[in-house]
């Protein structure tokens, strides 16, 4: 299952989260901002909020470079769905399947981690 992000949100979510990756602390809103392209630091501010508000990323209050990427796409709950599948009779993999879209749970494995399974 995943969070529902807008295009916005998710050049956001996937800018800070690379940044963090790259530096090993999160990015000012100055560096989203031009990283991205955005007219402006409260246009930043603003999706950043939401993003917090929804859950998919968490900042300290009043702290400096204190993004924190969450992970929203809830692997424990794609792994109920694949080992499930495993016992399922084809109507029930039907069933789980239809479910699976649904509740936007991702099924497909990616390709690296069919190389560290």
């Amino acid at each position: 299952m995943s969070v529902k992000l807008t295009k916005k949100q998710t050049a956001v979510y996937n800018f800070i989260k690379e940044f963090i990756a790259e530096n090993s602390y999160s990015p000012s809103y100055r560096d989203i901002m031009s990283g991205l392209g955005l007219s402006s630091v409260s246009a930043v501010a603003e999706h950043v909020d939401n993003l917090v508000r929804i859950g998919a990323l968490r900042k300290a209050p009043g702290a400096a470079r204190s993004l924190e990427v969450v992970d929203i796409s809830y692997p424990e709950t794609t792994e109920l769905f694949k080992l499930h599948l495993l016992a399922a009779t084809p109507s029930e993999k039907e069933t789980l399947r239809k479910a699976a879209i649904i509740l936007g749970v991702d099924l497909e494995e990616k390709e690296n981690e069919k190389e560290i399974n």
